[in-house]
C-alpha cells in the first residue's frame, strides 16, 4: 500500500487560535514513493551491521514502558506512553517535523473545515513558552494589537506553563461570538498586557491591492490554493485604475508564513521569462525535482520591489529568493525567517499522520536559506528602534543544518538603481508609530515606493506619499481562500498537515489553516 504525502511550506499550523498558512495536501506519487516500505526496506538491508544494536536499544524502550507503567505515581496507559514516545522520536527531530494522533489528525481536519472560532494568529513553542509569529491582517489579534514576538503567558487568567503548543492552542478555540482574555509578554513592556478579543471564523483576504499613483501595490499575506488567481485580478484591476499604464509594482510579502509550494512557484513564474524558480533536493537522489520557469511575466517586464521582513517564511523566502537571483526585483527590508525545509505528510491509517522533513529547498542561484534567510538589497527597518524581528528559524532548537548550497549570500547586485544608496536604514525620530493598516506609517513601503519610481525613471516624491485605502472586495461564497481559515496557527515547527486529494500533477501542497 503506497502512503500519499504532501509537501509542507509553511512556518505554522492552525491550531487553535488562528488561521495560518502551512499545510498541505497531498503530493504528487513520486513523494508518495519517498516514503515508502520499500525504501525503508532499502535503509534496513544497508544498515545490517546495526541490526543488534537496534535490538538492544528496542529492548531498552521497553524495559523504561515497563518501569514507567509499573512505578509511575499514577496509573499511565500503554496507548498514553507510546504516544509522548512518538512525539519525541519524531518532535525531536527538528522544529518542523511532527506526529499526531489520530484524535490530534481529527481536530486538524475541523480546523480546516473553517468550523469553529479562532484569533487569527500563527504560534510557535519556544523553549516551552508560546510565542506569537505573527498576526494575520483583519483578524481579531491583528485588531487587538498582538505583535510578531509577543508571548502568551495566561487564557482567561489561567497559565500555559507546563502545556504542550497543541494543548495552548486548544484553550485559545472556542466558539464563534465568544470572549477570550490573553495575557501577554511583550519586549521593553514593563508589565504583561492583557488583550480581549472576540473570536470569529477567521477569513483571510489573502491578496490585496492599493495604487499610489501610476505604482500598483500588492500584498500576499499567505499561499493558499487560489494566491495566484487572485494576484492576476489584482493586477488588472490596478492597471485598469491606472488607465492601462502602470509604471512599477511593489509586492508586499512581509509577515507571510509561507504556504503551498506549487502558488509559490506559480507566483515566481508570472515574473520570471526563464530559467529555474526553485530546486529541492532530499536523501535519495531519485527524489530531487527541479521547477524552471515558462516564458512567462504577466507584468510585462515593469519595474518591482519585493518588502520582506522576519515574518517572511518559506513559500515566501521562495519567491522573494527567485526574484532576487534573477534580478527580476530589488528586495527592500529586512533579512527573512530562514525556512529553507521541505515536509511531507505521510497518513498513518488509523493512528494520525506524520509530518516529516524530507528535503531541502534552493534558490535558483543554487543556495540554501536554511537558518540564513534572504538579505534584502536595502536594508530598511520598520522603525527606528527595530532591532530586527527576534525569532526566526536560527533562534529554533535543533533546526536541520544547511548543507549542499553553493552560496551563502546572493550574488552581489551592480544594477540597483542610484537611490538606493540615498534611502535611510531606519525612519526619523518624528517617524509616526508604524501601523500596517495606514500606509503613511509604514516606512518600509514609503521607502519600497521611491525605490520603485526610481528604478521606472519617475521622479522622487517628499513622503509620506499618497495612501488611497487598501481594496476591499467582497466575498465570494465558495471562495476556497476565505472559508477554511479559522483559530490558532502554531508556527515554524508544529504545522500540523491534513492530506487532501491532489489537485492533478500539482506538485505543491497545500497550507493547513486554523
Amino acid at each position: 500500500m503506497k502512503l500519499r504525502t504532501g509537501l509542507l511550506l509553511g512556518t505554522a499550523f492552525l491550531a487553535g487560535i488562528t488561521a495560518g498558512p502551512t499545510l498541505e495536501t497531498m503530493m504528487a506519487p513520486s513523494l508518495g514513493q519517498m516514503i515508502s516500505s520499500r525504501a525503508f526496506a532499502r535503509e534496513v538491508a544497508a544498515d545490517k551491521n546495526n541490526h543488534s544494536e537496534t535490538l538492544r536499544l528496542l529492548t531498552l524502550f521497553g524495559t523504561v514502558l515497563d518501569l514507567v507503567r509499573a512505578e509511575y505515581v499514577e496509573p499511565v496507559s500503554d496507548k498514553d506512553l507510546i504516544n509522548n514516545a512518538l512525539d519525541g522520536m519524531v518532535g525531536g527531530l527538528d522544529p518542523h517535523s511532527s506526529y499526531m494522533n489520530e484524535k490530534q489528525f481529527k481536530e486538524m481536519q475541523i480546523q480546516i473545515s473553517g468550523k469553529f472560532g479562532g484569533l487569527g494568529v500563527q504560534v510557535q513553542q519556544q523553549n516551552g513558552h508560546i510565542r506569537v509569529v505573527s498576526p494575520i491582517d483583519g483578524t481579531p489579534a491583528a485588531r487587538a494589537g498582538m505583535k510578531p514576538g509577543d508571548y502568551i503567558t495566561e487564557v482567561d487568567g489561567k497559565s500555559l506553563a507546563g502545556l504542550t503548543l497543541d494543548q495552548a492552542v486548544t484553550r485559545m478555540r472556542g466558539d464563534p461570538g465568544t470572549k477570550i482574555t490573553l495575557t501577554i509578554v511583550r519586549a521593553k513592556e514593563p508589565k504583561p498586557i492583557k488583550l480581549t478579543m472576540t473570536r470569529e471564523i477567521v477569513h483571510v483576504q489573502v491578496v490585496r491591492s492599493a495604487l499610489y499613483g501610476k505604482i500598483g501595490y500588492i500584498r500576499i499575506s499567505e499561499f493558499d490554493d487560489d494566491t495566484e488567481t487572485a494576484l492576476h485580478e489584482a493586477f488588472d484591476k490596478l492597471k485598469k485604475k491606472a488607465g492601462g499604464s502602470l509604471q512599477g509594482l511593489v509586492l508586499d510579502l512581509r509577515l507571510n508564513p509561507g504556504g503551498k509550494l506549487d502558488q509559490a512557484i506559480a507566483v515566481s513564474n508570472d515574473f520570471i521569462h526563464e530559467g529555474e524558480i526553485v530546486s529541492i533536493r532530499g536523501r535519495h537522489a531519485e527524489n530531487n525535482r527541479r521547477w524552471d520557469a515558462k516564458g512567462n511575466d504577466f507584468a510585462g517586464k515593469l519595474p518591482v520591489v519585493v518588502l520582506i521582513d522576519g515574518g517572511s517564511a518559506s513559500a515566501s523566502e521562495i519567491v522573494a529568493g527567485a526574484l532576487q537571483d534573477h534580478r527580476r526585483a530589488v528586495i527592500v527590508g529586512e533579512k527573512s525567517f530562514g525556512k529553507g525545509s521541505v515536509q511531507s505528510l505521510i497518513p498513518v491509517p488509523g493512528n494520525g499522520a506524520v509530518r516529516l522533513t524530507t528535503a531541502r529547498y534552493y534558490t535558483p542561484s543554487g543556495r540554501s536559506i536554511q537558518a540564513l534567510g534572504i538579505s534584502p538589497d536595502i536594508v530598511v527597518k520598520e522603525s527606528k528602534d527595530d532591532d530586527g524581528y527576534g525569532y526566526r528559524e536560527a533562534d529554533l532548537a535543533h533546526i536541520i543544518s544547511n548543507s549542499g548550497g553553493n552560496k551563502s549570500k546572493a550574488p552581489a547586485r551592480t544594477d540597483l538603481p542610484a537611490i538606493s544608496g540615498s534611502i535611510p536604514h531606519a525612519p526619523p525620530e518624528n517617524w509616526p508609530r508604524f501601523e500596517l493598516a495606514k500606509p503613511a506609517t509604514d516606512f518600509q513601503l514609503q521607502q519600497g515606493l521611491r525605490v520603485v519610481r526610481a528604478m521606472a525613471s519617475l521622479p522622487d516624491e517628499a513622503l509620506p506619499l499618497g495612501q488611497p485605502p487598501a481594496d476591499k472586495p467582497a466575498d465570494k461564497s465558495g471562495d476556497k481562500s476565505a472559508d477554511k481559515k479559522a483559530a490558532t496557527t502554531p508556527a515554524p515547527s508544529s504545522a500540523r498537515p491534513v492530506p487532501k486529494s491532489a489537485p492533478a500533477p500539482a506538485p505543491g501542497a497545500a497550507p493547513s489553516h486554523h
